[in-house]
């Protein structure tokens, strides 16, 4: 008995880090300047960070210097949907700032602030 009980707490614990984050996946951005992404949200490390995977505009896909790069970084889950004290770059003006992002069903609100500007997008997952 205790061979078993051993056994299924073993397999438990390995499967724990299989559990994925409920914010990963692809995400649709608001237009921005014209423009909007794809963003690919996935762990680095034991935060959460997002990376511009698909550039649109009103011609539809297109192949923009930012794919690929870095936009959401350094989120820390906090519970019940929250995540904080991450980092979020706005591709239009080039401005870093301090973020958190609020997840509830297929909807993403991502806000930020530098100084006292603060700005905040609703995006859509895709997948």
């Amino acid at each position: 008995m205790k061979h078993v009980m051993f056994a299924a707490i073993a397999a438990l614990g390995l499967a724990a880090p299989a559990f994925a984050d409920p914010v990963e996946g692809i995400w649709q951005t608001q237009v921005d300047d014209g423009a909007y992404a794809h963003i690919t949200i996935a762990p680095c490390g034991d935060k959460i960070c997002g990376t511009i995977s698909r550039t649109f505009n009103d011609s539809g896909e297109y192949n923009s210097a930012n794919k690929g790069k870095p936009i959401v970084w350094d989120m820390v889950a906090q519970g019940g949907g929250g995540y904080k004290s991450g980092k979020i770059w706005q591709p239009s003006t080039g401005k870093v700032y301090n973020s958190k992002m609020a997840l509830s069903g297929n909807t993403l609100k991502v806000s930020g602030c530098v100084g006292p500007i603060c700005k905040g997008q609703t995006w859509s997952r895709v997948q």
